[in-house]
């Protein structure tokens, strides 16, 4: 396969190599902010359904319509709407920064649901054994919700980092940085087919990376707490 002179330059100035960081890095910036408050806003939508740990159903019905309002805009439209927050919160409308800003909001709501989803797996029993125990509502949550559906957490935060990955691509419509952009503006606009096809197979490689080490973890975590209901009684005890 012959490259083309655009490739050539691209990686000889190191632009190619600037677009990886800049697509892992906001890959795993953004992510981490989003489950920095999609965990919170997961763990309060369970708790305050009927039937959870603190049953509040107006401020259930409240955090339910504004996840599934964020969570039903097209990431195309949001990030447009979103130019403003952006230049407000770090003082541009491109860049990864300003991509960054865009990726949380709209990954953010996507956490809250698979969070609800993972803490609504965790086995009834061990809860009621906690509560048996007098602990509080918060000690629960954070002793044994969030302990006990670590590895769904885990697995969840993996499909979480590859569709962040696949937003940040996108974002390259708005000059948003990252091999996106390098595969739209020089490859696609100016016919350069090696340079968009290198970038796809980056973005391959960067998932299956993802993908790999995070099944890893998975299993490993389910190691240490898929033991059955009476070993993970047993451990909510010894947390008391």
């Amino acid at each position: 396969m012959r490259f083309s002179d655009m490739f050539i330059q691209l990686w000889t100035t190191g632009t190619f190599q600037r677009a990886i960081w800049e697509t892992v890095y906001m890959t795993f910036i953004s992510t981490a902010a989003a489950y920095i408050i999609g965990i919170p806003l997961g763990v309060l939508t369970t708790i305050t359904e009927k039937g959870g740990l603190r049953p509040i159903p107006w401020l259930n019905r409240i955090l339910s319509l504004l996840i599934n309002l964020f969570r039903s805009i097209p990431f195309i439209i949001l990030m447009v709407t979103m130019l403003p927050v952006a230049k407000w919160t770090v003082g541009a409308t491109t860049g990864s920064a300003a991509m960054i800003v865009m990726l949380v909001v709209a990954a953010a709501p996507y956490v809250a649901r698979m969070v609800e989803g993972s803490v609504k797996e965790v086995d009834p029993g061990v809860i009621e054994a906690a509560k048996s125990m007098g602990s509080s509502n918060f000690r629960i949550v954070c002793k044994v919700l969030l302990p006990e559906a670590r590895p769904s957490l885990i697995n969840g935060a993996i499909i979480s980092l590859v569709t962040v990955l696949s937003y940040s691509a996108m974002a390259s419509t708005i000059n948003g940085g990252g091999l996106g952009q390098i595969a739209i503006l020089y490859g696609h606009q100016r016919f350069n087919d090696d340079v968009t096809w290198i970038c796809c197979l980056l973005l391959v490689l960067i998932v299956q990376i993802i993908q790999e080490v995070g099944v890893r973890v998975v299993r490993s975590s389910d190691k240490r707490s898929s033991k059955g209901t009476g070993k993970r009684t047993k451990k909510v005890r010894e947390k008391q």
